[in-house]
């Protein structure tokens, strides 16, 4: 009887951990892979027109660090000057959805080498 109970209890957690993990996961455009948030299509319609949306997608960075790979595609590779509401629609969205993700490694050590 205790082990129907622990089995039961067991199905239970993890189908409820599932409707879970489901219910919070960020819904994608099916074209680009993007995530569909507020911002995104402002980014679909900008950015796409010269790369994949997996250039986007595959990449991770904070605000200054989009801003930094903007710049570069504006210096290295003809990428127009941006209005600047829309430079900062599309850094909203990536940085927001597209920022660092959270390490779990310990940083890494202040080791002075003699």
């Amino acid at each position: 009887m205790k082990q129907n109970n622990f089995f039961i209890t067991t199905l239970v957690f993890f189908y409820f951990l599932g409707i879970a993990g489901f219910s919070f996961a960020a819904e994608k455009d099916s074209e680009t892979g993007l995530i569909m948030e507020k911002g995104y299509e402002l980014v679909k319609e900008t950015c796409t027109v010269c790369h994949t949306a997996q250039l986007i997608t595959q990449n991770r960075a904070d605000r200054t660090g989009w801003l930094e790979m903007i710049r570069w595609m504006q210096d290295k590779q003809g990428l127009w000057e941006l209005e600047p509401e829309i430079e900062k629609g599309i850094l909203d969205y990536l940085s927001t959805n597209y920022g660092p993700l959270k390490s779990f490694r310990r940083p890494p050590l202040d080791v002075e080498w003699k």
